[in-house]
């Protein structure tokens, strides 16, 4: 067997609570006595409570807290999971309790050296997120549940232009977090269509007794991004946007989730998308409101007259 699957082997014989000499773990796996050695030098280091005792009596046993450890997770994945645990929580993670038991479970059975040095790098180690409320840290539960149970769910949602909520029953095929926003996908019984609902909008989610089959290799991700991002390759009506202006700003630009998609060109001060008039008119102008001096609109015309008008419309909004 190899290395891993004999260090497993190992910590099960010795989950039995009962004392197990050096050779008879090498007799039962047909190895080397030395290599069984080196073997609980390498689970002692992962952080594994081995109790050894010398003497007629004595062999190897674990302590009786160690039966429900995660095992064999090296320091450097303790860390990676501890780390990737704090995005998780400042998300809005909606099983956040059982993430904490287990992150404290890693920490419980790491030994002193590296609990001390797990406690460094998490200590330095932040990330800050917007608040979510409760109410949708419990739609987000519900909707992972009938994500993995495939149950139909009833829910009231409302758009950002709709001053009603709307009942509806939703096939809910995955869950996303984007943009500082949790998202679920799924066929919407209602318009007969897959579509995405923000999380904060359902009102109110209910589970019924319909079913569902979740379409075979369905990405939530890949619907969401081909949505708010459409491919332009054999599009009409596409124009080329080109801004000139400060180094860091343009970098700025070239990565941000909508412009950076259409990316054709970039100079030290120069950068060329290739956008669709609509969405050019509609979004890009407030997008590059921010930027103020630091960048410079080339072409199109219509692009830089849009912001004067916003511009000059703000100036009015705040002289009134």
């Amino acid at each position: 067997m190899a290395k891993n699957d004999n260090m497993l082997a190992i910590l099960w014989m010795l989950h039995s609570g009962a004392k197990i000499t050096a050779k008879q773990i090498a007799e039962k796996l047909e190895i080397n006595i030395r290599t069984v050695y080196r073997y609980m030098d390498s689970l002692c280091a992962s952080g594994v409570p081995i109790v050894s005792d010398a003497g007629q009596n004595g062999g190897y046993s674990l302590l009786n807290k160690f039966i429900h450890a995660p095992l064999l997770f090296d320091l450097e994945e303790q860390k990676a999971l501890l780390h990737a645990a704090v995005f998780a929580n400042e998300a809005g993670y909606p099983f956040s309790e059982s993430l904490n038991r287990a992150t404290q479970k890693l920490k419980t059975y790491a030994n002193r050296e590296q609990e001390s040095t797990l406690n460094r790098h998490l200590a330095g180690f932040e990330v800050i997120h917007r608040d979510i409320a409760p109410s949708v840290k419990l739609t987000l539960e519900e909707l992972e549940q009938a994500i993995a149970n495939e149950v139909a769910l009833e829910i009231e949602y409302h758009t950002s232009h709709e001053a009603q909520a709307k009942t509806r029953v939703i096939d809910p095929y995955g869950m996303l977090y984007w943009n500082n926003k949790w998202y679920v996908v799924g066929f919407c019984r209602l318009r007969g269509e897959i579509r995405s609902f923000r999380a904060e909008r359902i009102v109110r989610v209910e589970r019924t007794q319909m079913r569902f089959a979740r379409p075979a290799d369905f990405s939530a991700k890949e619907f969401f991004m081909q949505n708010l991002l459409p491919g332009v390759e054999g599009k009409e009506g596409l124009v080329s946007l080109v801004i000139e202006g400060r180094s860091e700003a343009l970098d700025d630009l070239c990565i941000h989730w909508f412009l950076g998609h259409y990316l054709t060109e970039r100079t030290p001060q120069r950068a060329v998308f290739l956008i669709d008039e609509g969405a050019l008119q509609a979004y890009v102008p407030y997008f590059l409101l921010s930027y103020g001096k630091a960048v410079q609109v080339v072409q199109p015309q219509s692009v830089r007259n849009k912001l004067a008008s916003i511009a000059s419309d703000l100036m009015e909004h705040y002289r009134s």
